[in-house]
């Protein structure tokens, strides 16, 4: 699925990879959190190769990876998933506090099981999850698929709350004006390559994204 791609992602920056269905978007954060191996190439994070490492050892690292259709445990109640998520914060970090300030909609929610919660609950619990793993590197695949736009709203307030916090973002989004505005830099993928990048208002004026992306 990937061809040759190269790309870097600035720490402190947020960098959204967009193209068409196909593209290789997924499999590039895939390969990235280890859950593929790539049969040639590196992959560097913070000047140490990853590609070899188990996803579990990046993830140590503080890459961390919401995947495509939530990322969260459904069999277990809300609260302990977002104590899961928060394991290693200091003492007497209140958790659900946290979550709860920034997914007010999550707190009534705590004692229920996190699989019976609506798509957009459930996705306002995988990035309370995220923030609440302090990642370095944050990779969001397709993080607004299929809800409502005043919920897909939230999450991108969310997203860049955490980005401004110094969180470093690598994104696939179906929202590309979203995705835009929120962007430092952009890539634009087909057919497993790397087909043109730059900053979201340079891609804008060239017309670049409008022809693989549409109108």
């Amino acid at each position: 699925a990937l061809s040759g791609i190269s790309l870097v992602v600035p720490e402190g920056c947020v960098v959204s990879l967009l193209g068409p269905n196909g593209a290789g978007k997924t499999t590039t954060l895939r390969t990235i959190s280890g859950l593929l191996r790539p049969d040639a190439g590196s992959i560097t994070f913070d000047g140490r190769r990853i590609d070899r490492d188990k996803p579990f050892r990046i993830a140590r690292a503080g890459v961390l990876h919401v995947p495509e259709g939530r990322g969260i445990f459904r069999s277990i109640s809300v609260r302990a998933n977002l104590e899961m998520a928060g394991y290693a914060l200091e003492r007497g970090t209140d958790v659900v506090t946290e979550a709860a300030n920034v997914f007010p909609a999550l707190r009534p929610r705590m004692e229920q099981l996190a699989g019976t919660l609506s798509g957009g609950e459930q996705q306002m619990l995988a990035l309370a999850r995220a923030m609440l793993a302090r990642p370095r590197l944050l990779m969001l695949d397709e993080i607004s698929m299929g809800l409502a736009p005043l919920v897909v709203s939230q999450l991108f307030d969310a997203v860049r709350g955490m980005a401004e916090a110094g969180t470093t973002v690598l994104m696939v989004e179906q929202y590309v004006h979203a995705a835009l505005e929120l962007s430092d830099y952009v890539y634009v993928l087909d057919k497993g390559r790397v087909v043109d990048l730059g900053e979201p208002a340079d891609m804008q004026e060239t017309g670049m994204l409008a022809s693989y992306l549409g109108s």
